[in-house]
């Protein structure tokens, strides 16, 4: 989990260290180039391409076909339309939704929030969360799934090469609160593929489609289930 210790310590530092002097971006900045805000939501408008676009408190939205450098907030939400491509999208605090047929060469990470990337995605390397459900669905992922205190969904035709790893909060992950003990739900769904290990260092509750194929599992006993959703906790 070293990546999401990273995002809040060093991400979220260096962009509130450089308020002091940043000026905010137009939101009609030229397309091709950096939006850097301090204060205010972004937009990369459908069809163009921008460098690498950052805010401290607002969210950042792609719009349709659009394409970026890295997408990073600390306080607020990232939203990308269908056929985006992105290197990397991060927020601290908010969640982030893809669209389908997506392209990220990178990587999805969040600390407080959800994480969603509708079918024809494709990520190149890990989806991350502390706390908030992590779901996917027909995606290519080329890493692997992690996290503390947040539900997993690997939907239906979904294919993780990297495994799956849900940590024991520790006391390294203080200041950040991880709100109730309830277990957290791991669903592999329908033809799904999870090549890799599955590494429970807290108790889950799992759940595997029989159609799914799934590797080595270590801290819980999978559930089989055969119906096209699993069963309700």
């Amino acid at each position: 989990m070293s990546a999401i210790r990273r995002l809040p310590l060093a991400f979220a530092l260096s962009l509130l260290l450089a308020a002091g002097t940043a000026v905010a971006a137009s939101d009609d900045a030229a397309a091709g180039g950096d939006i850097d805000k301090v204060n205010g939501s972004i937009t990369a408008e459908s069809g163009q391409a921008y460098g690498n676009l950052e805010t401290v408190n607002g969210s950042i939205r792609l719009q349709d076909g659009a394409h970026a450098r890295d997408a990073q907030t600390v306080n607020g939400s990232v939203k990308a339309g269908d056929n985006i491509e992105a290197e990397d999208l991060g927020t601290v605090n908010g969640g982030i939704r893809v669209g389908r047929q997506a392209r990220i060469t990178g990587g999805i990470e969040t600390v407080n929030g959800g994480i969603f990337v509708d079918s024809g995605g494709n990520v190149a390397n890990n989806i991350e969360t502390v706390n908030g459900a992590i779901g996917i669905v027909g995606t290519e992922l080329g890493g692997g799934i992690e996290t503390v205190n947040g539900d997993i969904t690997v939907g239906v035709d979904s294919h993780v090469h990297g495994g799956i790893k849900v940590s024991k909060p520790t006391s390294n992950w203080m200041p950040i609160k991880f709100g109730n003990n309830r277990k957290p739900r791991i669903v592999i769904g329908p033809n799904a593929v999870v090549d890799g290990e599955l590494v429970f260092e807290r108790e889950v509750t799992l759940y595997v489609h029989t159609s799914a194929r799934i590797g080595k599992v270590t801290g819980a006993t999978p559930v089989a289930f055969d119906t096209p959703s699993a069963p309700r906790d």
